[in-house]
């Protein structure tokens, strides 16, 4: 099965951290991706620009209301992700909480919805 592993870290503290705590955290992801992708898990990731670089679009009315900005005021920021391929969520579970991200902010698990489970069947 396919999960999101969707990092979220608070875009403050991270603007803040002191350049050797910051390029301790860069090697700790960088292992971390090489692990993912050493065991076959990996599937894709990247890292998000800060929210200020965001734009958010909502539709009411039938009109087209873009925003500059997120959408939610929030003390943690979508920073990042990664999909990956685990056989269960125990296994899932195990490389959330592998993340650097759970120990400075939340990864949140999610499970991929599979076409086929959502598809009407013809």
């Amino acid at each position: 099965m396919r999960y999101m592993l969707l990092i979220n870290n608070d875009e403050a503290a991270l603007a803040n951290t002191p350049v050797e705590k910051a390029q301790q955290m860069s090697a700790a992801y960088a292992a971390y991706t090489e692990a993912l992708k050493k065991s076959g898990a990996w599937l894709a990731g990247e890292r998000l620009r800060p929210t200020q670089a965001t734009t958010s679009v909502r539709i009411a009315d039938g009109k087209t209301n873009v925003i500059d900005g997120p959408y939610a005021d929030t003390k943690e920021q979508l920073a990042g992700f990664y999909m990956i391929e685990a056989a269960d969520i125990d296994t899932a579970i195990d490389w959330a909480a592998r993340c650097p991200a759970a120990s400075t902010g939340t990864v949140e698990l999610r499970p991929i919805w599979e076409m086929a489970d959502y598809m009407p069947k013809k």
